[in-house]
């Protein structure tokens, strides 16, 4: 990719960035305390002529030390700027921060799904196993977790997913249904989101949802609530599981931000299965944010630095995929890519594959 071919930063610049990096933790939980604790609210709510620290202190009913110790922190960091009479103002930088949904949505994930789990990242690398799960209990895999979390971490884990696939939904609804498939099999089906838009899309399209027992209660309740359950069917099971079969007859094989959660080898193994329940005419959709088909470098950025969440808390041996890697497991399961389609939403790419 044309952002990391070379160096751009000077001498000094390098050191100063340095430093960034030797006290990024400080920084997040700073900026996050900041955004959370009211403050940076209350500057940006006395908008461009500021405000003194101890009016933030009263409104925000702090203590004076906390407060003072936090703003001075939020200027270094870059998300306030001081005036020559003391008055405290947002940057840009702190305005998306207290106002951007993707930014909310990044940090809520890193705080409550990851960062604790993350002193373990070393030995997670060392062992090719989630060891920063263990902070919330003693499973195997993040999807066996799930449905067990705090609601907290839940709550962050399911939003961060949703951002990322849920804009792309109506882009994709159309293509997926060029070919007027009658049977669709969703894996990966989770709440049941993609299913619902389905069913409302085609009014004969009938879907099966794969998925994890946990997964599967949750996506029925969703289902049944919106009254259709006459047609999503459900399929309990672990993928992780060679030996477990999908159903077969299928004209569509949907699966979104799902295969990023496993190994090469454990894709491949899906992929061959998703080879046999497709029909021969038919095709396998995948939704997926490869890190190397980004439009720009910030996008590139988080994909790259979320894979440390598939290797700390996940499952230990996935990542945010550069194409390369996630073409040839495609074409390892002798599937063939007829089509590709990148920047759809957020970061998504398209795949839309058949029977090679």
């Amino acid at each position: 990719m044309k952002f990391f071919k070379k160096e751009k930063k000077t001498a000094f610049e390098a050191i100063e960035y340095a430093q960034w990096i030797a006290h990024a933790p400080i920084v997040f939980q700073a900026t996050r305390v900041l955004r959370d604790s009211g403050i940076m609210q209350t500057i940006a709510d006395a908008g461009k002529n500021g405000i003194l620290l101890e009016e933030i202190v009263e409104k925000t009913k702090m203590p004076h030390y906390g407060v003072r110790v936090l703003c001075e922190a939020g200027l270094g960091i870059g998300v306030l700027l001081w005036d020559d009479n003391k008055r405290f103002t947002l940057t840009k930088t702190g305005f998306f921060i207290l106002n951007d949904e993707m930014t909310r949505v990044n940090m809520d994930f890193v705080q409550d799904v990851c960062y604790k789990g993350l002193f373990n990242l070393e030995d997670s690398i060392k062992n090719q196993k989630p060891e920063g799960l263990k902070v919330f209990g003693t499973w195997k895999t993040v999807y066996e977790a799930l449905a067990h979390l705090p609601e907290k971490v839940k709550k962050s884990w399911f939003a961060y997913d949703h951002f990322y696939s849920d804009d792309a939904f109506p882009i994709v609804l159309p293509l997926v249904f060029k070919n007027k498939p009658k049977k669709l099999l969703d894996i990966g089906g989770n709440t049941g989101k993609w299913a619902l838009q389905c069913v409302k899309f085609d009014k004969d399209v009938n879907i099966t949802i794969v998925d994890l027992p946990g997964q599967v209660n949750m996506a029925k309740q969703n289902i049944e609530k919106q009254g259709f359950a006459d047609r999503v069917s459900f399929h309990e099971t672990n993928v992780l599981d060679e030996n477990q079969k999908l159903p077969k007859g299928y004209d569509a094989i949907w699966m979104s931000q799902f295969l990023d959660c496993f190994s090469e080898k454990e894709i491949i193994s899906i992929l061959n299965r998703c080879h046999e329940a497709i029909n021969d005419d038919g095709f396998v959709y995948i939704l997926e944010p490869l890190w190397d088909c980004q439009k720009y470098e910030a996008s590139a950025f988080s994909l790259q630095q979320s894979s440390l969440y598939f290797t700390t808390i996940a499952n230990g041996n996935s990542q945010m995929y550069h194409s390369d890697v996630f073409l040839n497991c495609v074409k390892n399961a002798k599937l063939e890519v007829v089509e590709q389609i990148d920047n759809i939403g957020v970061s998504q790419t398209l795949l839309k594959c058949k029977k090679a």
